[in-house]
């Protein structure tokens, strides 16, 4: 389901403006600051802001939906805010290549309570868990606005902030982390440099989010996503027919298999290391090394095997049967020949 709810994300790339991801876990709870002036708060509504608390009164400026709210100060169905630019929590070294727009300035003003979750708000975390998600489906809608992905990111961000004890913590930090990583994805298979066999000659995506994600939530759902997408860092981007990128991947995925036995990508890991050792069946063989294309092909079954017996059920195990009836066949799956 997570590789799916990205797929129009491409064109958000160039319009994001990237942020590390803050992880408020309890391990660094005690590091967080509540702000000075009240309880921090985001709006799930394109809001203005008022000189006072009146739609007569002139306007100050506009708060989108996501962004990081301070209430000072409440009067009936008003709330007196200080909208913050998350500006601080930037990658300066990610805002030559990403960031193109201009970051909001701190203001401040008056504006309707309606439409805004404030870290007392009763199952604030679970709303902010149903906005965020549903501005991630608008993102994979092409029909979508287009800044759905950026929204999706900044309201995940606020249920970690705002809510540090809840739940859902572990899924918003892995969801918002996921969110930047997709996008850097995107925009680093855009550039020439992405056809480079060495994963360090390529443009790499920001691993801070995704490694805060483990650190903070470790033994999760969240943790076992965010360790499988850094994988995505060390992959070759073109084999070049050499069996060195195979035989690293394979190592990679399954390393992977082997320290989350259970997790949510475990068959698709598994699955990734029977397709390299099927390609380097193909690679030896075309080498005229029978020795190393018999083991790959052994190692392959063996793989399938363990796929088979753990995740029965599963896709990837159907995936990995068929690549080893073809190599049982004789049918290529790599290569010049590939049928």
């Amino acid at each position: 389901m997570r590789n799916s709810r990205f797929r129009a994300v491409g064109a958000l790339a160039l319009s994001l403006i990237l942020g590390t991801l803050p992880l408020a876990a309890q391990k660094k709870k005690d590091n967080l600051q509540k702000p000075l002036a009240g309880p921090r708060a985001t709006a799930l509504r394109v809001s203005w802001l008022y000189v006072t608390a009146a739609t007569q009164a002139q306007k100050v400026g506009r708060v989108q939906i996501g962004r990081e709210l301070v209430v000072a100060e409440k009067s009936g169905d008003w709330l007196r805010v200080f909208a913050n630019t998350d500006i601080e929590e930037e990658h300066s070294s990610d805002a030559p290549i990403y960031d193109t727009t201009e970051v909001p300035p701190p203001i401040s003003g008056w504006m309707q309570a309606k439409g805004v979750v404030i870290e007392n708000t009763p199952n604030g975390d679970q709303i902010l868990m149903g906005a965020g998600a549903d501005q991630e489906s608008l993102a994979s809608d092409p029909r979508g606005p287009v800044n759905a992905a950026r929204t999706a990111h900044l309201i995940y961000r606020r249920l970690v902030e705002m809510f540090p004890n809840s739940p859902l913590d572990a899924e918003a930090a892995w969801r918002a982390a996921d969110i930047l990583w997709q996008i850097q994805k995107t925009d680093s298979a855009s550039r020439p440099s992405a056809k480079e066999k060495e994963p360090y000659m390529r443009e790499q995506m920001d691993e801070d989010g995704l490694k805060k994600v483990i650190k903070y939530y470790p033994n999760t759902r969240s943790a076992d996503f965010a360790a499988y997408e850094l994988i995505d860092n060390k992959l070759c981007g073109d084999w070049q027919g050499q069996e060195k990128c195979p035989e690293k991947e394979s190592e990679l995925y399954e390393k992977y298999a082997s320290e989350h036995p259970e997790g949510p990508r475990t068959p698709q890991a598994l699955y990734q290391a029977v397709y390299r050792q099927a390609v380097l069946t193909n690679m030896y063989a075309d080498d005229n090394n029978d020795k190393k294309s018999d083991a790959a092909h052994n190692h392959a079954r063996e793989l399938a095997a363990r796929l088979k017996d753990k995740f029965p059920q599963s896709d990837y195990t159907a995936r990995a049967a068929m690549l080893v009836f073809k190599l049982d066949q004789g049918i290529p799956v790599y290569g010049a020949e590939k049928e």
